[in-house]
């Protein structure tokens, strides 16, 4: 079998054999939960309970007043105890909706099966999603349903499925797709109705031979669904190495995946479309992975959305050490966090506990201009050159050297023999940016 690949990236060590044979299993019912009313890209929600409020599973507790947002779902049946600014994933604080669980999983009466692909016309297909809140639950949490609406000018022929789970550590959807192919298959030719499209791909790295096994049964009965094997590399699974490696299409620098024709998904957001269509219920769970050497018994949980991570801890036997560092996703684009009450959330694909032995960065050194950052860096950027002008606050320069066209996917500091942290500064120069622009209505 070929394995289809792009250009640049790096080999770090996956460390997913602690979880990687372990089958899902559902978290324990949470007593509380807090859930936030943005977790997505976009717009946050606004609340429709007020303190005091009963509310079911899958009642909608906060309905997006934007295009680009995501509604959001009571995952446990019980009490509103407060509505309050509390801890966000992301940093900072962010309104959220506190449930007390009354232990019944009452489920709210509007859930329903929504019907089968065959009956659902397209925008109907759209407004499950939407009504649904799913998002992009590789990490990114950008609303589905605004992903699958592209300008009427830019014609989609083709949706690819993104299941490399490139980053270390992770297996989420290593064993979604194991335990789940049919719903992925079936979200993805939702999807596909919904855009209007004849050809999908599903991309798995070859490290994953089981899953590519799996998936290529549940998808033989469709034709114009192609199971490809993916070199094992990171970032394998970032939307245009993906593309490319899939189609050969080169999405252009300050260009988005439509421009080629293309919508990249996550496996693990077609099998959420699945459940939704077949159940009725909406986005309020997620598969997460527990890991690192700072856990007792790491685990690939079900987990409602608005647990609190130090919950989730506990339910892994809790930490065998004080840990160094907490990461909600993986270690090289996930989100360190500075306590353990932020909650669980649509994007949270990993929750890594590292001991000082995994998480303690090296000494910076001075750059021996040895070009390896520029050699692998898959958006064929010059790495050195945006973090040099960012440290001396010289951001035009960083503009010109195409600093926005960074996926942030951070090779260029594992490969950096001097220790350099570049996507740190690199980070800096597209917020400075992007502020810029913003400011000036651009």
């Amino acid at each position: 079998m070929k394995f289809l690949t792009f250009k640049g990236g790096v080999h770090p060590p996956e460390f997913k054999e602690p979880t990687a044979h372990l089958p899902i299993e559902k978290a324990t019912e949470p007593k509380i939960v807090v859930i936030p009313l943005q977790q997505h890209i976009g717009a946050p929600c606004e609340a429709i309970v007020k303190v005091g409020d009963h509310v079911t599973v899958g009642q909608k507790i906060g309905e997006a007043k934007g295009f680009v947002s995501a509604n959001v779902h009571s995952s446990v049946s019980g009490e509103v105890k407060g509505i309050e600014q509390k801890p966000a994933a992301g940093g900072g604080d962010v309104l959220s909706v506190i449930i007390e669980s009354d232990g019944h999983n009452e489920v709210d009466p509007s859930i329903a099966p929504k019907g089968s692909i065959d009956n659902l016309s397209a925008a109907e297909i759209m407004e499950i999603i939407k009504e649904a809140g799913i998002v992009g639950m590789g990490g990114a949490t950008f609303p589905t349903h605004v992903k699958l609406s592209p300008p009427p000018e830019k014609k989609i022929d083709t949706i690819i499925l993104n299941g490399a789970e490139c980053e270390p550590y992770l297996t989420a959807d290593h064993r979604l797709m194991l335990e789940s192919p049919e719903d992925v298959v079936y979200g993805l030719r939702a999807m596909m109705k919904a855009v209007g499209v004849d050809k999908a791909f599903i991309g798995i790295e070859n490290n994953k031979p089981d899953a590519l096994e799996v998936m290529k049964k549940a998808a033989a009965d469709y034709a114009n669904i192609e199971v490809v094997g993916l070199y094992t590399k990171y970032p394998q699974g970032a939307e245009k190495q993906l593309i490319w490696a899939c189609t050969q299409r080169e999405v252009p620098s300050g260009g988005l995946p439509m421009e080629v024709g293309v919508i990249v998904n996550n496996v693990g957001t077609a099998a959420q479309i699945a459940k939704t269509i077949k159940t009725g219920m909406p986005l309020i769970e997620r598969i997460t992975t527990v890991s690192g050497k700072g856990i007792k018994d790491p685990k690939n949980l079900l987990i409602k959305i608005g647990v609190p991570i130090k919950d989730v801890i506990e339910q892994c036997g809790g930490y065998n050490e004080e840990p160094s560092k907490i990461i909600m996703g993986g270690p090289m684009m996930g989100l360190a966090q500075y306590n353990d009450e932020v909650t669980i959330t649509k994007g949270s694909s990993g929750l890594l506990i590292f001991t000082d032995g995994e998480a303690k960065l090296p000494d910076e050194m001075p750059c021996i201009r040895c070009g390896k950052c520029v050699e692998i860096c898959p958006a064929y950027l010059q790495p050195l050159h945006i973090s040099n002008f960012a440290r001396k606050d010289m951001m035009e320069h960083a503009e010109k050297y195409r600093a926005l066209d960074c996926i942030e996917c951070g090779s260029c500091s594992f490969i950096c023999p001097s220790k350099i942290p570049l996507l740190h500064a690199i980070r800096l120069s597209k917020r400075f940016i992007v502020a810029k622009k913003r400011k000036q209505g651009k």
